[in-house]
């Protein structure tokens, strides 16, 4: 069965103050961090950049796929559209993440494709959050769902199709938006910010 992976990075960063994906942890960045998780278990995995995405693609890893959004102001929706249209061929399933949650878990990638729902979606002390995995067939939908309409809305219509996996990883639900919620990351992590 065949996986992708799609990093949403297009967003403007405007509370952070700087580009998220280019934020250093672990010893290379939120991007690299994240690309080398999903890497392990998809192929290829695609980042999709929005605002300064010119400049944010040439820090993106040589393995990671790198697509453009110019529509990125329009929403998250566009953003997986862009990064759909970048993969060759829609695979068996897609796995879709945002670049401000590079702690996920390794262990959490394989759990989840573990899933045979049509959408699976981790929680962490019952709150929802990335990465989630969609089948082809959910795929198709969101290529074809017009870009003035929300991700929320496709998910909402498959809500009875979602499997729901309880998982212990915080990872599943940072947001790392903000410095403070960024040096709370480092802090976590043991590293001083």
């Amino acid at each position: 069965m065949s996986v992708a992976a799609i990093i949403l990075a297009a967003g403007e960063s405007r509370r952070m103050g700087q580009p998220k994906a280019l934020l250093p942890f672990r010893g290379g960045s939120f991007l690299s961090v994240l690309a080398e998780t999903l890497s392990r278990h998809c192929s290829p995995v695609c980042a999709v950049f929005g605002a300064d995405a010119k400049y944010l693609m040439s820090f993106a890893p040589p393995s990671v796929l790198a697509a453009e959004n110019p529509r990125y102001a329009e929403g998250m929706l566009t953003s997986l559209q862009a990064g759909l249209r970048a993969l060759e061929n829609l695979p068996d399933r897609v796995l879709f993440t945002l670049v401000d949650h590079p702690a996920v878990a390794p262990a959490t990638i394989p759990a989840l494709l573990a899933s045979s729902a049509e959408i699976a979606i981790p929680k962490f002390n019952h709150k929802r959050g990335h990465p989630v995995v969609i089948h082809r067939r959910i795929a198709q939908e969101v290529l074809a769902e017009p870009s003035s309409s929300k991700l929320n809305a496709i998910m909402d219509r498959h809500a009875a199709e979602i499997h729901y996996l309880d998982l212990d990883d915080s990872g599943i639900t940072d947001d790392i938006d903000d410095p403070e919620a960024y040096r709370n990351l480092l802090n976590r992590e043991g590293v001083a910010a």
